[in-house]
């Protein structure tokens, strides 16, 4: 049966707001994706409006752009708001795991899950939220190495993340972002980790750092995230976009759900660096305390 002008139209629109919920999560502009994915940029602005006629083929390569699954961008129920963890779980599973997992699912049992080695402290959110400064700082006042997650994968690679992108794609990025991270937990030691930004959009590496690490947002204004880049000199992936400021408050927008799944929140809205460093220091002791208690480790002065 032939669907009502009505349900394509509903279609379309879920559709456009899909691929645009995608994009920011990856933190592209819609000039880059239009670039990288070989469409004008007025299509893409089209089909995220709701009034684009999609063929499969381009929609296929605005997902292979975006390092994303054809599937992700679909309007669909999606049963569980894990979904694509537990999708890309099974993407990596051996068929072993596969059968002991269909068996749960079908109501047999399991051993109680073990609780994830505790790692350290964990810091999100967008760029300019102080991820680096705070963390070095916090790192410091407890004693702990410092890493930056980014730095990592450009270590273990020989390569700087804009070259990873250009050669490999945003999908080849995440993949190495993955290794790196676990290469970082098999040292086994307790550390202060800045993520990227972007990190939430991989749903296998961002629930691995919610279980390894007590995870902080670092959240800001807008206005204030753009400022703070300003002054870095880095305004990727949004240079020369006159509609920066609209595109960060997008990305921040389609983030905030799963920034939002951090353990605590720290807002440094209007804070000088130490009065936020402060705040963050708060953030953490009781899970300092707390961790000492449970694993016999040293209890930190705060």
């Amino acid at each position: 049966m032939t669907e009502s002008p009505d349900a394509e139209s509903r279609f379309l629109e879920q559709l456009g707001q899909r691929v645009r919920t995608m994009r920011a999560l990856r933190g592209m502009s819609r000039k880059v994706l239009a670039k990288v994915s070989g469409i004008s940029e007025r299509y893409i602005a089209q089909l995220e409006s709701g009034k684009g006629n999609v063929s499969i083929v381009l929609l296929r390569r605005v997902s292979d752009a975006m390092g994303a699954h054809l599937e992700d961008l679909l309007p669909s129920a999606d049963p569980t708001p894990d979904w694509q963890m537990f999708r890309d779980l099974l993407r990596k599973a051996t068929p072993a795991q596969i059968a002991q997992a269909k068996d749960l699912l079908a109501g047999g049992s399991a051993t109680a899950p073990r609780r994830a080695p505790f790692c350290g402290i964990a810091l999100i959110g967008l760029r300019g939220a102080g991820k680096s400064t705070l963390g070095r700082m916090l790192a410091k006042k407890v004693g702990w190495s410092f890493v930056e997650l980014n730095k990592e994968v450009e270590q273990q690679n020989g390569l700087s993340v804009a070259e990873i992108i250009a050669l490999y794609g945003q999908e080849g990025f995440r993949r190495m972002e993955q290794a790196a991270l676990q290469q970082l937990l098999a040292r086994n030691e307790l550390m202060v980790l800045a993520t990227g930004g972007g990190i939430v959009s991989e749903p296998l590496t961002f629930d691995q750092i919610l279980s390894s690490f007590y995870t902080i947002w670092l959240k800001a204004e807008p206005e204030e995230h753009m400022a703070r880049v300003r002054r870095q000199g880095d305004l990727r992936p949004m240079a020369d976009d006159r509609s920066a400021m609209a595109e960060l408050r997008n990305i921040l927008l389609s983030r905030e759900p799963l920034y939002s799944r951090a353990t605590a929140v720290v807002d440094t809205a209007g804070l000088s660096v130490d009065a936020a460093a402060a705040r963050l220091v708060d953030a953490v002791r009781p899970v300092l305390q707390n961790e000492a208690r449970s694993f016999g480790l040293r209890s930190v002065a705060l």
